[in-house]
């Protein structure tokens, strides 16, 4: 195991602080190559198969150029649940995980859901594993997106009806929901330069960014859309941009919404938005 941890540290160094190759070779050799924890912490003597050793070639070349783990194990886990994760759609985030969880603390009874622009599904489908008897709608404007949706809730067990829409576009819908909620492209186009290669060239840029000129069009699109498609006090659920909170709430307020409330994720930034349909 020595000689396999050093292997990965030499492979990484130019690329990850020692920190970070830490946490990735515990996440190789008990994931990827699925060694029990005393193996890694003892570093007891392995010997790997022939599958196990191109398992390894792939995940530090791939690291190496910065390919996401989770891209390279194939899933994330988020909520408790494994979700299968490509270049197709967004690797489920933590702040996220707030999110539902406010949701579902919300819910009080409120059972018909809709997640707008759903990804890998893990807010849909997560949300329809902790609130019993749910109705959850889902939609993304992928193709691809919505495949891996479809997957992710077969693999975890849920019902959630999935459709292709596009929200910036005329959609009918005939559907009334209690809770509306979106983790929209919010990222503006002037900030890609803040952010690391893994995410930039693995990632799609259709899920992640906005014009820098107007980074509340999703947010306005829904809303605007969300009045009709509520039920009265029907609430409405964000994560946001921490640069635009306030902006967000103002402009919910504008459209008629009542008890925003804008909190922070566990890291203190402004992350997620709430508001009720009148």
């Amino acid at each position: 195991m020595k000689k396999i941890i050093e292997h990965i540290r030499k492979k990484l160094t130019s690329s990850y602080t020692q920190g970070e190759i830490a946490a990735l070779t515990r996440i190789i050799a008990t994931e990827l190559l699925e060694f029990k924890d005393s193996v890694y912490f003892l570093r007891e003597e392995v010997t790997l198969t022939a599958e196990q050793q191109q398992a390894l070639d792939r995940a530090t070349e791939g690291l190496a150029q910065q390919m996401p783990i989770q891209h390279i194990l194939g899933y994330e886990i988020f909520c408790g649940l494994k979700f299968k994760v490509n270049s197709n759609v967004l690797i489920p985030r933590p702040e996220t995980q707030e999110l539902v969880e406010w949701i579902v603390a919300e819910s009080k009874g409120k059972k018909k859901i809709l997640d707008i622009g759903t990804g890998s599904g893990c807010i849909a489908i997560s949300i329809a594993s902790k609130i019993d008897n749910s109705e959850v709608h889902a939609w993304d404007i992928s193709c691809n997106a919505l495949g891996i949706a479809k997957e992710n809730s077969k693999i975890n067990g849920t019902h959630v009806t999935f459709a292709q829409h596009d929200i910036l576009g005329n959609i009918s819908c005939e559907n009334k929901f209690d809770i509306i909620v979106s983790n929209p492209p919010y990222i503006k186009e002037s900030e890609k330069a803040q952010m690391s290669a893994n995410v930039l060239n693995w990632e799609p840029a259709t899920a992640l960014f906005v014009p820098n000129d107007d980074p509340l069009l999703f947010y306005r699109a829904i809303a605007q859309k969300a009045t009709d498609m509520l039920h009265p006090q029907g609430m409405i659920f964000f994560e946001i941009n921490r640069e635009h909170g306030g902006e967000i709430c103002d402009m919910l307020a504008m459209q008629g919404y009542t008890d925003i409330e804008l909190r922070k994720d566990f890291a203190d930034n402004d992350r997620m938005i709430k508001a009720r349909k009148k």
